[in-house]
C-alpha cells in the first residue's frame, strides 16, 4: 500500500469512531445519531431561513451561469501554437472568431517553451511558467477601434496567464484569455451574444430538501496530501487533498474528499459523481463548495455539507470547458437527489 493510501485508511478508520466529547454509550450508532440531528430537527426558525439563504443561492447561480461573461458565453477553446497565432473573423486567420469580430484583431506569440511535465493548475504568470512568454502584438494596420486589455487601450506586449486573474483582451461583448494547461496554453473565447446564452431557458432542480443537509465529522490528512485530478481535455491537476469529511446519510455512513483550489481561500471543492448521474443529473459529476471546518484544516473538526447546492460543471453548459472530474473516492453508491439536475441544450 502506497504512502498515500495509509493515510487515507488512517484518516477513515479515525472518522469512524464516535465524535470526541459526544457520548460514547451505543459507539457508532451514537455518533450516527447525533450527527443527523442537526438535520434531522432543526428549530422552528431555521427552515424558514434555510429555504430562503438557499433560494438566493440558486437565483445568484442562474445570473452567473446567464451572465454576459458566464459560462454559456463560451464560445471557443483553441490551443496555441508555439510563434506566431493570428486571430480575428477573416478566413486567412489561424484563431477564428465569430463573424461580428475585426477580421484582424491581433497576433498571439508564444515565444519559449513551456515546462516540460508540468501538469499542475498552480496560478501562475509569464514569469514563473517555465520559459514561455505569451505576447499581444498588432496586425498590419494597427489593433482595431476600442479593443482593449484590462479595461485600457490595446498594446502590445506581454500577457500574464493566471488562471485567477489573467489578461483580459476585449471587444464589445468578446473577451479573450489565454490560460495555462498543463504544459500547454489554450485561448478562451467568451461572446456575450451566443446563440448558448441568447436562448438560456433556466437551469434545473430538485425540490429543495433538508435531509440533504448534514454534518459531516472531519478528519485531516496527516501529512497533506496532493490529489491528482484528471480532466476531460487529458490534463492532470494537482491540487491540495487536506482531508477527509464523512457523514450519515440514508443510513449510511459516507466519505467524500475535497481538494483546495485556491490556498488562500476560505472554501473546500467537492468534486464527485453519484447514482443520480446516470440518469437525471449531469453525467460528468457535479461540484459542491463549502466552508472550512469549524476548527481548521488541520484539527480534527466538523463542517456542513448541503447537497441541495449541488451544482453542474462548466462543461454541462458548453464544449469548450476543461472540467476537472470526480475521483474514483468520490464516486458515491447513491443517489443523491438534491442539487442542480442535468441542463437541457
Amino acid at each position: 500500500m502506497t504512502m498515500r493510501g495509509r493515510v487515507r485508511r488512517t484518516a477513515l478508520a479515525l472518522a469512524l469512531l464516535p465524535f470526541s466529547g459526544y457520548p460514547q454509550v451505543g459507539g457508532r450508532a451514537a455518533w450516527a445519531q447525533t450527527a443527523a440531528g442537526p438535520t434531522a430537527t432543526p428549530n422552528a426558525a431555521e427552515p424558514a431561513q434555510w429555504r430562503q439563504d438557499l433560494d438566493a443561492w440558486r437565483a445568484q447561480r442562474e445570473k452567473e451561469i446567464s451572465a454576459p461573461s458566464g459560462w454559456l458565453s463560451l464560445a471557443g477553446l483553441v490551443w496555441l501554437k508555439p510563434g506566431i497565432n493570428s486571430v480575428g473573423a477573416g478566413a486567412d486567420n489561424q484563431i477564428r472568431l465569430p463573424e461580428q469580430a475585426p477580421a484582424r484583431l491581433g497576433l498571439l506569440t508564444v515565444i519559449g517553451k513551456a515546462a516540460s511535465g508540468d501538469s499542475s493548475n498552480a496560478n501562475s504568470s509569464n514569469a514563473d511558467s517555465g520559459n514561455s512568454i505569451i505576447q499581444l502584438l498588432a496586425p498590419a494596420g494597427g489593433f482595431p477601434p476600442e479593443l482593449t486589455m484590462d479595461g485600457k487601450p490595446a498594446r502590445e506586449g506581454s500577457l500574464v496567464v493566471d488562471n485567477a486573474n489573467p489578461t483580459t483582451i476585449a471587444w464589445h461583448g468578446l473577451s479573450l484569455v489565454v490560460l495555462k494547461r498543463g504544459d500547454r496554453y489554450v485561448l478562451r473565447i467568451k461572446d456575450g451574444d451566443s446563440p448558448a446564452r441568447t436562448s438560456f431557458h433556466g437551469l434545473n432542480w430538485y425540490a429543495p430538501d433538508p435531509n440533504y443537509r448534514v454534518s459531516a465529522r472531519w478528519i485531516p490528512f496527516r501529512p497533506a496530501q496532493v490529489e491528482e485530478i484528471s480532466t476531460v481535455i487529458g490534463t492532470t491537476l494537482k491540487l491540495p487533498a487536506p482531508g477527509l469529511a464523512v457523514f450519515l446519510l440514508g443510513g449510511k455512513v459516507l466519505h467524500l474528499e475535497p481538494v483546495v483550489e485556491d490556498p488562500s481561500g476560505k472554501t473546500l471543492f467537492f468534486i464527485l459523481r453519484d447514482e443520480t448521474s446516470k440518469t437525471a443529473t449531469y453525467g460528468g459529476g457535479r461540484f459542491l463548495h463549502t466552508g472550512l471546518p469549524d476548527h481548521g484544516l488541520d484539527q480534527p473538526g466538523s463542517l456542513v455539507l448541503d447537497f441541495n447546492q449541488l451544482e453542474n460543471p462548466p462543461c454541462a453548459y458548453t464544449d469548450y470547458a476543461t472540467c476537472p472530474l470526480p475521483p474514483e473516492q468520490n464516486q458515491l453508491g447513491v443517489a443523491l437527489k438534491a442539487g442542480e439536475q442535468r441542463y437541457q441544450r
